[in-house]
C-alpha cells in the first residue's frame, strides 16, 4: 500500500534525512521518501503492516523533532 501524508512542522532538512533513513529500516517497508521542501512523506508498506509501521514512523518522526506531525492528506 503507497500513501502520502502531509508533515507539519516539519523544520529541518537534515532533520528530515535521518527521519526517513529511520523509516526505511522499519519491518514491512518497502520504500519511504520525506521531502522536505514539499514537507511530504511518502510510505510504501505491506498492507497487513501498515498502521503499525504509520506509528512507528510518527514516533521517530517525534524523536527527531518533538513538534512534527504526519498528517493524512485529503
Amino acid at each position: 500500500m503507497r500513501r502520502v501524508f502531509r508533515m507539519e512542522e516539519l523544520e529541518c532538512a537534515h532533520c528530515a534525512a535521518r527521519m526517513e533513513e529511520g523509516i526505511r529500516k522499519l519491518k514491512g517497508v518497502k520504500e519511504a521518501s520525506v521531502n522536505f521542501l514539499t514537507a511530504k512523506l511518502t510510505l510504501d508498506v505491506e498492507d497487513d503492516m501498515f498502521e503499525k509501521v504509520l506509528k512507528e514512523a510518527e514516533r521517530i518522526c517525534r524523536k527527531i523533532e518533538r513538534h512534527c506531525r504526519i498528517v493524512a492528506e485529503s
